[in-house]
């Protein structure tokens, strides 16, 4: 390890298909840092409610929440959280984030409730990073990566998913938030453009949106 990681805790964040768990292995394997990857694939309702969101739609947000918080808690409570820095490829508000788009009115303040108690206990990221890339470029990244319950996303159902973050940024300014404009960068495979986009998370931000493009 060349160099010290400068946050103790950051969360890459991104639509679907937008490159952060990627960004997070490559960030942590670079420097050391404990990996929090979201374990989605878990979720035994994903692929039915791909199928019928309306029917499924409760159940597969519940079961996010419920997971993401049970390992946020048991890792981010461990002792070293302050001697090894962390990455997290998500954040806990994107529960509520997915659950407002997904959700009736009426189960979505339910689920607001419920999101808010376990949300009360968690440490904020020092930086939360956006990864930000046109819709097209998202469903490119979506069928090639060809997960077979995420083929019948749509180009609508993202940019509500965009949307809802976007807004949430607005109102948050408690934390630093780096919205890092992608386009079709491709930091997976060149390292030029990896270095491009480490530069800009290695900046120093205040609190509120920071919006940077390499």
């Amino acid at each position: 390890m060349m160099n010290t990681f400068p946050y103790q805790f950051i969360a890459i964040e991104g639509n679907i298909g937008a490159g952060k768990t990627t960004l997070s292995n490559q960030l942590a394997e670079e420097y050391g840092c404990r990996l929090i990857l979201e374990q989605f694939t878990d979720n035994p309702f994903l692929p039915l409610f791909y199928d019928n969101p309306e029917r499924y739609s409760f159940p597969v947000e519940l079961f996010f929440m419920t997971e993401r918080h049970k390992q946020l808690q048991e890792e981010l409570s461990q002792t070293d959280l302050f001697q090894q820095s962390i990455i997290a490829d998500y954040f806990f508000i994107k529960t509520l984030l997915f659950a407002k788009n997904n959700l009736k009115e009426e189960e979505y303040r339910l689920f607001q409730r419920l999101f808010n108690v376990l949300n009360s206990t968690f440490p904020r990221p020092d930086l939360l990073v956006y990864l930000h890339r046109p819709v097209e470029r998202l469903l490119h990244h979506i069928r090639k990566r060809g997960r077979t319950f995420e083929q019948d996303i749509t180009g609508t159902y993202l940019e509500q998913i965009q949307a809802s973050y976007l807004e949430f940024f607005r109102t948050e300014t408690a934390i630093p938030i780096l919205i890092i404009e992608l386009e079709d960068l491709d930091f997976a495979n060149e390292i030029a453009a990896y270095q491009q986009v480490k530069d800009l998370i290695f900046q120093e931000y205040g609190p509120g949106v920071h919006r940077k493009q390499p």
